[in-house]
This record gives C-alpha cells, sequence and structure tokens, in this order.
C-alpha cells in the first residue's frame, strides 16, 4: 500500500500556477508517476489536464443540486455553495487515459487523476471520483500490472492546499475506498536512472480450418500469444551493461544503462499438438522492440528489469490495438470480396480483421506493424508513438501537444527512432512451410492449381528420396552380414 507521495516540486508548482491564473471552478486529469511496492511510495512526475470532448465541453464541470442539478460550468469559484458537487465525464476521462499510457515507458504509469475543486465539491462527489480513478485503472491497465491501489490528487482552491489520497480497486467503491497518504515537494525526475533494451520477438501461431479453429479474430490470437510470451518473459534473466542482475542489488551510477534479455531456453513452453487436416498455415508475428524504463534510485535493481519487461508487453498490445481499431474503423469494406482485385487491394485490411478471412488467401499475407518513436519529454525522459509507415513525426508532435499538453520538440534531431526494421505480422500457408525449400520456392510463383494438386507433385518429388533412403538400409544391412560372417569363420 502506498503511504506517501513525493510530487516532482517544479512541475507541480506550474501545475498550481496554471490553474490559479484561469478562472476554472472544476478541472479533471491525470496523475504521470510512479507506484513502488517495495518502497510503499508514489512518485508523481506530472499532472495532465484531460481535454474537451467531442462537443468541446470540458470534461468535468460543477453542479448545483439545489437547481435540478443543472451543470454550473461558467459560474465562479466564489459563488459555489455547499451542496454543489462535480460532474465528470468519466467515459472520456477513460478514453484520455487510455491513449496517454500508450505514449508511456517502462516503469512511467498513468497512477491515478487530479482534481481542482473546492473542499465542498470534493466531499459531495467522492463516489463518482472513485469510480472515476477505476475507470481510469482499467483504461490503462496491461498484462504487468498488479497494483490494486491508484491516487486520487486534490487541489483545493479555498483553502489553498494538496491533499492525496489512496483509493482501493479490491473492494466496491464507496467513500471509504479512500485513505488519507502523507503528501509532499520534492526532487523526483532527477533521481531517475534510464534503462534501454533491443528485444527481438518471434511468435508463431497455428492457423486452423474453420471448423477447427479456436480463435475467430487474428485480435483474439495474438492476444492470447502475447500473453503467454508476458509469462515467459517474467522467468528471462538479464544482463545490465554486461553484468548479470543481483536481485536486490542497488545501481547508483548514472548515464543509459544497457539491459539485455536471456530467454530460456524450452521453458516448459506451450506447445499445441496440430496434424496436417486442421493446421492450414503459420502466422507470424515477429520484429524488434526498443524499450526505456526510468528507476528511482532508491529501488532495487530487479524493479527496473520488471519495468522493462512490462514495457516490451505494453508495446506489443499497443500495437495489435493499432491494427485492430484501424481495420474495425474500415469495417464498411465487404470482407467476404473473393475476386482477384480485391484480394491485392486489401490483403493488409484482412490480415488485421478475421482469420478465415485470412485463410482464404493462398498467397499469405503481410502486414507491417507501427514502428516505436520517441521524443523527449520531462528532464531527459521520453515520450513514444506508434508511427505506421505512411506517417511522420508530425503525428508524434501533434498527438505530444493533444494528449499530453506539451509543445512538440522543434527539432527533428531529438526525435529518436530505434526500430529501422519495421515488425510486420505475416502469414503462409502449409504447403510454403511443408514443401522442401526448393520446391518452395517453385510454388511461390504458382497462383493457380489446387492444394490436393500441389500435395501430389509434392508426394511424386520425394520417392527418389525415399529409393535413396532403401538402398542405403539395404547396403547397412549387408555390411553387418558380411562383418559376422567373417568373424565366425576367424573363430
Amino acid at each position: 500500500m502506498v503511504k506517501a507521495v513525493v510530487g516532482e516540486d517544479a512541475q507541480l508548482k506550474l501545475v498550481e500556477d496554471r490553474l490559479s491564473q484561469s478562472a476554472l471552478p472544476a478541472e479533471v486529469g491525470l496523475v504521470i508517476g510512479k507506484l513502488s511496492s517495495t518502497l510503499d511510495r508514489g512518485f508523481v512526475l506530472d499532472l495532465i489536464p484531460t481535454p474537451q470532448n467531442d462537443s468541446n465541453e470540458p470534461a468535468c464541470a460543477i453542479m448545483d443540486s439545489s437547481k435540478d442539478d443543472k451543470r454550473k460550468s461558467s459560474k465562479s469559484k466564489s459563488l459555489v455553495n455547499d451542496s454543489s458537487s462535480l460532474f465528470i465525464d468519466m467515459d472520456w476521462v477513460a478514453e484520455h487515459a487510455r491513449q496517454v499510457s500508450r505514449m508511456l515507458v517502462g516503469g512511467i504509469k498513468v497512477v491515478g487523476i487530479y482534481i481542482w475543486v473546492s473542499e465542498s465539491a470534493f466531499k459531495n462527489s467522492t463516489v463518482v471520483l472513485c469510480q472515476t480513478v477505476k475507470g481510469v485503472a482499467e483504461a490503462a491497465s496491461s498484462l504487468w500490472t498488479d497494483w490494486d491501489e491508484r491516487l486520487l490528487l486534490h487541489i483545493c482552491y479555498s483553502p489553498r492546499r494538496w491533499n492525496c489520497r489512496n483509493c482501493s480497486l479490491s473492494s466496491n467503491i464507496t467513500s471509504s475506498s479512500l485513505r488519507p497518504c502523507d503528501f509532499k515537494m520534492g526532487k523526483v525526475l532527477s533521481s531517475l536512472q534510464m534503462f534501454r533494451c533491443m528485444y527481438n520477438f518471434n511468435l508463431r501461431l497455428p492457423i486452423f480450418h474453420e471448423n477447427a479453429s479456436k480463435f475467430q479474430t487474428v485480435s483474439d490470437a495474438l492476444h492470447r500469444a502475447i500473453s503467454i510470451h508476458a509469462k515467459e518473459l517474467k522467468d528471462a534473466k538479464a544482463l545490465i551493461d554486461g553484468g548479470l542482475v543481483v536481485d536486490n542489488e542497488q545501481w547508483s551510477s548514472g548515464g543509459v544503462h544497457e539491459v539485455e534479455l536471456l530467454l530460456p531456453f524450452m521453458n516448459n513452453s506451450p506447445v499445441e499438438a496440430c496434424s496436417q487436416r486442421d493446421v492450414l498455415g503459420i502466422l507470424y508475428f515477429s520484429g524488434s522492440i526498443c524499450s526505456f524504463a526510468y528507476l528511482n534510485s532508491k529501488e532495487p535493481i530487479s524493479q527496473a528489469i520488471t519495468d522493462v519487461k512490462g514495457d516490451i508487453i505494453m508495446s506489443l498490445q499497443s500495437r495489435l490495438d493499432i491494427i485492430c481499431d484501424e481495420a474495425e474503423d474500415d469495417s464498411g469494406s465487404n470482407p467476404d470480396d473473393s475476386t482477384e482485385a480485391s484480394d491485392e487491394i486489401s490483403t493488409e485490411k484482412t490480415v488485421a480483421k478475421l482469420i478465415l478471412q485470412l485463410l482464404r488467401n493462398r498467397k499469405g499475407c503481410s502486414l507491417p506493424l507501427p514502428r516505436r518513436v520517441f521524443a523527449p519529454w520531462l528532464a531527459g525522459i521520453y515520450v513514444c508513438d506508434y508511427l505506421q509507415p505512411s506517417e511522420t513525426v508530425e503525428v508524434l508532435r501533434d498527438h505530444c501537444t493533444e494528449l499530453l499538453s506539451v509543445k512538440s520538440p522543434a527539432d527533428d534531431s531529438t526525435i529518436l527512432e530505434p526500430e529501422k526494421e519495421a515488425s510486420a505480422l505475416i502469414s503462409k500457408s502449409f504447403w510454403d512451410i511443408a514443401v522442401p525449400f526448393g520446391l518452395a520456392i517453385q510454388h511461390l510463383g504458382e497462383n493457380e492449381g489446387s492444394i490436393e494438386d500441389r500435395g501430389e507433385r509434392s508426394s511424386k518429388s520425394s520417392k527418389p528420396v525415399s529409393i535413396n533412403v532403401v538402398s542405403a538400409a539395404l547396403i547397412l544391412s549387408l555390411a553387418i552380414v558380411i562383418g559376422f560372417a567373417i568373424l565366425v569363420l576367424k573363430g
């Protein structure tokens, strides 16, 4: 449980000055930082306001229960009475948290929400605030997240003070879910250490026939593959700057530390037994991931490794979510069009939609995944974004301004693009894998003919190989007989 929270003095003072100079009666946003279970402490790096929704309305407003709960967003702070409460667009705040969490790297998370409101409105809205915290936690969750608590930071303007509360997510949401914790300002950013890892991944999934398929969509199959890989990654050992990591070791040296992960060899990896009748092909999900993680100087070095592993899994999930979101946006196209021209045009889109559609394409499909790029944020800390092959770093600049409320980097040289080779999602038919290498090359140039015909050609071409094996067996048997006869004659 988080018992004490330290906020970055410089950043939070800027937020307080901005809010005090504004005429806003209320504002809600995200708390960005770290929660350390080993130290029972939280670290707040920055507060990011939630932007206006699609209707250009603020994400929260003051309501007065004495007047049929009508919204009073234009009401001045001095006129808010003791019966006022908060209206919060919880879905919009959760969506903001989901998109911001994609842009954060290892060890840095959306750890809660902040609210700028009077003391009376805060007391009358604790249940709504707890529900908003829970929605944010669910939207920004990942396979690696195991905390059951988040922070609720209240900036009160009458009188002016900061209060921090720990919101428990393991029980039913009530006003008792909030527990006070110590809060103070300090230096947080200067105590962070940077760790970097280049990680190569290669996930392979069998593509089943329709009647044998366990997963209907590519999304379902890849989510399962990522969850399995996450379990394998947890057992991986790590080298930092060439040295093997000891769990409780402290790491106080500066600079960027290089991390290398060593996966265990055949560590009881789940392998599905598949027959030729069930499997039509293989789906490859491969590429390279650049990961950054940040560690507080008081945390053990094992936490940095955990954060790097979590960042890798989060990056895989984010790429998958992006291509699936784009496939849903294009759901108006006809998925069952079987013409040659339609197959060529919609190859990339069908990969992201349904495995069953992918199976009908015997030529195989390939879909490049978004690449990860990095931009400087606070005191040398990087945030990231995912760009499609046709997108430029202007997308990163727009997202920094829109989602993080920060000025985009003007100098392109400060933007890192370490993932030179694009990751990809590739499908291959069964015969591209099962047929010998030489015949597979010949098979790639064939666009007509049934799978049965290709199987016959494959079996015919394998007869010389079978004859050679039989001949070798006869020669070996004859040599054994002759050798035995010589031994008998000598005896």
